[in-house]
């Protein structure tokens, strides 16, 4: 029989909160989320709510203990200490959300052991994102040591996504007619389906896991070119992909990763690891990946009826990714004059 175990989620209203909020509930855990009111609870009569900003409200954690916490919404390694040293006597194990943006190098099969980078003197999210997580894991592990497990994300995907960066491709694959596409069908994409990373980590809490990993979804399984195709099979689309030399891209000023989510261009070296990592420690360690083509299939069924991707709010405001269709329009018709 499956022990029933006291979970706490720092935020658990969006996205990969809302989806380790289910994960937990399936496994017949109890669960309470502390969350700011700024998005309504995810199964708001299944959780218990917490209502407090966690930078300078924790106060409502007072006489309260569970047996873990999933910290899925810290940024910045002053508040993300402060929740740790607070939780430190009251919970038995903490799960972090990091990233692999917490690599200095990122060139392809980053793993584990890659340089990191150094945690600025700011707490500016959008200027440092991946310095602040390496100061938020060493954070956690000062305030308990020997009980944390660092998650380093990869791009993560799948139903209710704010970002837009998977589903883009997506939906505008789905819509059909001519697709604008970057020069790089043959690249490597990896992302890691919001699904499988929520499940494996309400088992790692169930189970104590510590140390750090990459959870980046399967090395190899699929190109950017299959994405593509796969994206198209699941929409049951007359898609058709018109490949755009890179250079040009960029001699347009098209934003690689936001406007043309999960480009990395060639000339842009140290990048490539982003959607290439090593994924042996993931497998050792219990995560499965479920197949691109699913991931795919249910992410275009949940946007059909979602409402627009408004981007993602991590200290500073994150805009939906992709372009809209007059600018790949314009893109295209500059395309075909200039060959």
């Amino acid at each position: 029989m499956v022990r029933i175990v006291e979970l706490l989620i720092l935020g658990g209203t969006v996205f990969l909160g809302r989806h380790v909020v289910d994960a937990a509930l399936a496994a017949g855990h109890r669960v309470t989320i502390l969350h700011r009111g700024h998005s309504p609870a995810h199964r708001p009569g299944d959780v218990e709510e917490l209502l407090a900003d966690r930078d300078g409200g924790l106060d409502v954690l007072a006489g309260r203990s569970w047996d873990a916490v999933v910290d899925t919404s810290g940024y910045v390694p002053r508040v993300v200490g402060d929740s740790a040293r607070r939780l430190a006597g009251a919970v038995d194990h903490y799960v972090f959300v990091s990233s692999v943006s917490v690599y200095a190098d990122l060139t392809g099969g980053v793993d584990e052991d890659r340089p990191l980078h150094e945690p600025p003197d700011h707490e500016d999210v959008a200027a440092a994102y991946g310095g602040l997580k390496v100061g938020c894991e060493r954070a956690v592990e000062a305030a308990l040591p020997g009980r944390a497990l660092h998650v380093r994300a990869g791009l993560i995907v799948g139903p209710h996504d704010g970002t837009n960066r998977f589903t883009y491709w997506v939906t505008r694959v789905a819509a059909g007619g001519e697709v604008l596409v970057p020069d790089a069908l043959d690249r490597p994409v990896q992302v890691v389906d919001v699904r499988d990373l929520a499940g494996w980590m309400v088992d790692a809490a169930e189970d104590r896991l510590t140390g750090t990993l990459n959870v980046m979804g399967p090395r190899g399984a699929v190109t950017f070119g299959g994405l593509l195709a796969a994206a198209r099979a699941a929409g049951g689309s007359d898609a058709r992909f018109t490949a755009v030399d890179e250079d040009w891209l960029l001699a347009q000023g098209v934003a690689p990763w936001e406007e043309l989510p999960l480009w990395l261009p060639a000339s842009m070296p140290g990048y490539g690891g982003m959607l290439d990592g090593d994924d042996r420690c993931a497998r050792d360690m219990g995560v499965r990946f479920r197949p691109i083509a699913q991931t795919v299939a249910d992410t275009l069924e949940w946007a059909r009826t979602a409402p627009p991707a408004r981007g993602l709010t991590t200290g500073a405001r994150v805009g939906a990714a992709g372009i809209t269709r007059e600018r790949e329009a314009e893109l295209l018709a500059a395309w075909r004059a200039r060959t």
